[in-house]
């Protein structure tokens, strides 16, 4: 999957789940605020981007992840191991 390709399906996917506009969604955003995640919602939204990648997200991996873009190479470079 090329990256463009990969953003745009993960911000489909988390605007739609989250309820929240894609144009939120913004490379530097902290998703934490721009998807308005409490502890359990940030679990789901792992979850989610866990089940829609098959990808796995470890709680050492989440400390690394705080924009889209922290969000999106994390996910590109496991796609791509």
């Amino acid at each position: 999957m090329e990256k463009n390709e990969l953003i745009a399906k993960m911000n489909s996917v988390l605007a739609n789940e989250f309820e929240v506009e894609e144009s939120a969604l913004t490379p530097d955003a902290n998703i934490k605020e721009a998807l308005q995640l409490d502890s359990l919602s940030l679990v789901d939204m792992i979850a989610l981007v866990e089940e829609e990648f098959g990808v796995e997200i470890k709680g050492q991996n989440l400390g690394q992840v705080k924009t889209f873009e922290n969000l999106y190479d994390f996910v590109y470079d496991k796609l791509n191991a």
